[in-house]
């Protein structure tokens, strides 16, 4: 059995948690709109068409945020098709993904929905085929009071308060030969600083997103970012980072070991985000949006990506089982333990399409994905800890020998609660975790255990909760210490009440 322990101090912070690493998104893509979230008469809808499946099901994964409308579909969206009388919308062409869009869901439709959900909009503008005048009109649309022709457009389709949308994304992995509009760095970040300069005119109080690199295999990498931040240093908040994990080698024990590819990532970033600072001699610090991250590489090809000019044809319905939970759960562990350099993350994306849920017409599905991803959003607030590990390591292809544990940790101050997140990643080998706590005492604590009977579960329709959170024991063997054994593999989420000694 594998061997690890964790020590902790709550007064070794790295930084406070942003919620807004919690964040998700919906794109206009096969069934995540129609048939997702918005399915007009059928009987599990409101009278708006909204599903109150989907709602309640969304709501335990508490997203503080909804990127929307895309995605690959934005960067050729003619956001105005989606407003107004909607038998007056026009049917238009999605050439990202090869189908056809009704437009009868659009900004009101998706500002409506957002606040079923307690989440709030997080807004992309189309800076593909599109440029900075049509992006300013989007956002007078949403947030400025009626006086003006758009916010009086806003108020003429009956909504006449403003939305007040916050946080901004300036097109989307604008450095991809995929998308609709693609530029070298320089162009976009032009594109980009026009679109940015007139919508912190109009808005001084939204923060904005720059299209970083669409992932790390890009011969851009990382370059395309650098050009883009400096260029706008003054105009945008955040830059982007996008990926997608993958297990086309069929490796478990490579694939479960994808948190030290992620730790990578965020480093990469920190360094870059740090040398446009001191380039610049500036005192701003800019932080990454980690705006599109998930397992995906199952549903692929011309049969999962090309909807045939058809509406809401199944795209990108990816079955998720335990392994893919666990790397999903190591994105979240990463973004807390480097709380201070990403604020803002978006599972990519949230029904039907790589989604953590799944429809039909008479309900929803719980995927794996969904469970960690609910655990920790539940658990992780106030400040991340940092975590020393001292673990037995395992052999992880070629990516060498990974420490076996994975493992994350928050405490809020303000009433002791401490959260610890351990992913045991040798897909063999069961492993036990002591947790030592050097400045509390434990005043009760709660666990749950997720894994399955192999890597390879996976919930099904007929099989719901094949995969699924079970409560465990938690040793105390001494005062200030924990101690759980996790399966091989399989994560143990902990919910700890202190007091500081």
């Amino acid at each position: 059995m594998n061997q690890a322990t964790l020590r902790l101090d709550t007064h070794f912070v790295v930084a406070p948690i942003d919620r807004r690493i919690f964040s998700g998104f919906l794109e206009h893509l096969g069934r995540a709109v129609y048939q997702g979230v918005y399915d007009p008469g059928n009987e599990l809808s409101d009278k708006n068409g909204f599903r109150h499946d989907v709602i309640a099901a969304l709501k335990p994964l508490f997203m503080p945020l909804v990127r929307y409308p895309g995605g690959n579909f934005v960067s050729d969206y003619d956001w105005t098709d989606g407003i107004g009388p909607k038998a007056n919308r026009p049917k238009r062409l999605d050439y990202a993904w090869q189908s056809i869009e009704s437009n009868q869901f659009g900004t009101d439709e998706f500002m409506q929905w957002c606040k079923l959900v307690d989440t709030k909009p997080m807004m992309a503008v189309n800076l593909g085929t599109a440029g900075a005048r049509q992006a300013a009109a989007l956002l007078e649309y949403c947030n400025l009071p009626v006086g003006t022709a758009w916010a009086d457009k806003r108020a003429a389709n009956g909504h006449k308060d403003p939305y007040g949308v916050k946080v901004w994304c300036l097109g989307n992995e604008m450095d991809g030969p995929w998308q609709a509009g693609h530029v070298p760095a320089d162009e976009y970040a032009r594109r980009a600083y026009q679109a940015g300069y007139l919508m912190k005119q109009m808005d001084p109080t939204i923060q904005l997103v720059a299209c970083g690199s669409s992932g790390r295999g890009m011969g851009t990498y990382l370059e395309y970012d650098r050009t883009a931040v400096d260029y706008c240093w003054d105009q945008i908040d955040f830059v982007s980072a996008h990926r997608y994990s993958e297990n086309h080698r069929n490796d478990s024990a490579w694939f479960l070991a994808e948190g030290t590819e992620i730790d990578r990532i965020i480093e990469d970033y920190d360094g870059l985000l740090t040398y446009v600072r001191g380039k610049r001699r500036s005192k701003k610090h800019m932080h990454l949006s980690f705006d599109e991250w998930n397992v995906w590489y199952k549903a692929m090809g011309d049969k999962h990506q090309r909807g045939n000019w058809k509406e809401a044809a199944p795209l990108l319905e990816e079955v998720y089982n335990l392994e893919d939970a666990l790397v999903a759960a190591q994105y979240l562990m990463a973004f807390i333990r480097r709380a201070d350099v990403v604020k803002m993350a978006c599972l990519a994306q949230i029904v039907n399409v790589i989604a953590p849920i799944l429809t039909n017409e008479k309900g929803v599905l719980i995927q794996s994905i969904y469970h960690p991803i609910a655990q920790i959003a539940k658990l992780a607030h106030g400040q991340s800890l940092m975590t020393l590990v001292d673990s037995t390591k395992y052999k992880a292809g070629d990516r060498g020998e990974v420490a076996a544990l994975d493992a994350a940790a928050s405490y809020d101050p303000a009433n002791g609660n401490l959260a610890v997140f351990l992913v045991n990643r040798d897909p063999t080998k069961a492993l036990t975790a002591s947790v030592r706590l050097a400045d509390v005492t434990v005043d009760g604590v709660s666990a749950t255990c997720l894994t399955g009977k192999d890597v390879k579960a996976a919930n099904t329709w007929e099989h719901p909760n094949a995969v699924a959170p079970k409560p465990i024991e938690v040793e105390q063997p001494e005062p200030g210490t924990l101690r759980v054994t996790i399966p091989g593999p399989g994560m143990v989420s902990l919910s700890v009440k202190t007091t500081r000694r």
